[in-house]
């Protein structure tokens, strides 16, 4: 992926890291373990129980677009 963040993210992980772009409200029920590891990795942070993207998880996903449109093909 690149240097800062070595960890190969499972699907469920991008796309749970996905639905975190959308407005807490708005996004259907994440799954927890889920959540867990990406917070675990530094992706994620808790605040007053609802997930949201760190700076880390926001650079995760944009570097990692590319390659999932390559996975997607």
């Amino acid at each position: 992926m690149n240097a800062e963040f070595e960890h190969e993210l499972t699907p469920d992980q991008w796309e749970t890291l996905k639905a975190l772009r959308i407005p807490a409200r708005e996004r259907r029920r994440l799954n927890g373990m889920i959540v867990d590891e990406l917070t675990a990795f530094g992706l994620v942070s808790m605040d007053n129980g609802v997930a949201t993207l760190t700076m880390a998880g926001r650079k995760v996903l944009i570097r990692g677009s590319s390659r999932l449109l390559d996975v997607a093909a």
